[in-house]
């Protein structure tokens, strides 16, 4: 719809609708049956799997005007979002997190965090290749595409 922002070499489905007032970046993917609603933002790469819901009112009411507390969600370069996931308002996550198909998204989402469940928690670590790690003493290895990790304060970090 006129007013979103749309970037380069990005893949949108069928029945996708991208509100006024949105931002998609570049080499964005979103799959069949997305809206991605005012107050929504998807940095570079990012991957919306089928079906996913955005939300942008805490406590909608058909009857009351919330049009005035939209809240903003932002996901972060590089993330990836399952099919079927809901993702509520307000939230931010990280850059490259792996969302699981159908989780419920309700609190922020570290960096790397990979998210399961109904209201999603953390079960792990993915390397921004979009594989799982594996931390053993503070390190992770990617098995994949070798890129190397830091865990530390519950946060897992690149090495540079």
């Amino acid at each position: 719809m006129g007013g979103a922002v749309i970037g380069e070499r990005c893949n949108l489905g069928q029945n996708v609708v991208v509100m006024p007032g949105t931002r998609i970046g570049t080499n964005v993917k979103i799959q069949n049956n997305v809206s991605i609603y005012e107050g929504v933002e998807l940095e570079d790469d990012v991957f919306c799997g089928p079906s996913c819901v955005f939300t942008n009112v805490i406590n909608p009411r058909s009857h009351v005007s919330r049009k005035s507390e939209y809240k903003k969600t932002l996901v972060r370069r590089g993330s990836s979002i399952g099919a079927n996931a809901t993702i509520v308002c307000g939230v931010t996550l990280g850059a490259f997190c792996f969302i699981g198909a159908g989780a419920v998204v309700t609190t922020d989402v570290l960096p790397y965090a990979l998210m399961v469940g109904v209201p999603a928690r953390r079960v792990g670590w993915m390397c921004q290749c979009g594989e799982r790690v594996a931390v053993s003493g503070g390190r992770a290895t990617c098995p994949a595409c070798g890129s190397a990790y830091e865990e530390s304060g519950g946060v897992l970090r690149p090495i540079a």
